[in-house]
C-alpha cells in the first residue's frame, strides 16, 4: 500500500477527486472515528455546495489528484478538435462507457467524452440521458480548464465552446 506523504496536498491546493472534479482542499484535521484517529482533507466543492472529507492515507488510492498541467489541458483541448469517435454499440453500453471515462477524473478521457457527444445545431437532436452525460464531461473540462489557467469559469467555458466550434467549421 502506498502511503500518501502529507505534504502531497496542501490547504488550498485545488484538487481533482475522481467522482466530483475540481474541489479545493480547506485544511486537514483530525477526527476520531471508532476509536481510531484519522487525519482528514476536508475538500470543498464549492459549485456543488458540497464538502468530503478523505482520510488522507486513502487519496491517493482513491484517484484524488492534483491539477493537470498546462500542458495536459492543451492537449486535451486538441482532443476536442479530433472526430468524434462513435463506437456502433448500443446506447446503454456507450452511456456506461462515457460515464466511466467522465467519472475516471481522467482529464483526456473527459475530454473524449466531450468530443464525441458534441453536436453542432445542424445535426440530430441529441437524446435526454445523452445530453446529461455531454453536459457533465463538459463542466468537468471546463472547472478544470478554469482553475488551470487560472479564469473564471465563464472564460473557461468560452475557451472550450471556441475550440468546438472550430472544429464544427
Amino acid at each position: 500500500m502506498t502511503k500518501t506523504k502529507k505534504s502531497d496536498f496542501r490547504p488550498n491546493d485545488f484538487v481533482v477527486y475522481p467522482a466530483h472534479g475540481v474541489g479545493k482542499i480547506m485544511s486537514i484535521e483530525e477526527q476520531e472515528i471508532a476509536g481510531l484517529k484519522l487525519e482528514l482533507f476536508v475538500i470543498s466543492f464549492e459549485k456543488d455546495k458540497m464538502t468530503l472529507r478523505v482520510p488522507t492515507h486513502k487519496a491517493t488510492e482513491i484517484g484524488m489528484r492534483s491539477l493537470s498541467t498546462p500542458d495536459v489541458v492543451t492537449r486535451a483541448l486538441e482532443t476536442l478538435k479530433g472526430k468524434a469517435k462513435v463506437k456502433r454499440a448500443m446506447w446503454s453500453r456507450r452511456a456506461q462507457e462515457y460515464e466511466q471515462k467522465i467519472n475516471s477524473g481522467d482529464l483526456m478521457a473527459i475530454a473524449e467524452v466531450v468530443r464525441d457527444l458534441h453536436r453542432t445545431d445542424d445535426q440530430r437532436e441529441q437524446s435526454y440521458s445523452e445530453r446529461q452525460l455531454y453536459e457533465a464531461a463538459l463542466e468537468r473540462l471546463t472547472r478544470e480548464v478554469a482553475a488551470v489557467s487560472g479564469v473564471d469559469e465563464a472564460g473557461a467555458a468560452k475557451k472550450v465552446d471556441d475550440v468546438l466550434v472550430s472544429r464544427a467549421a
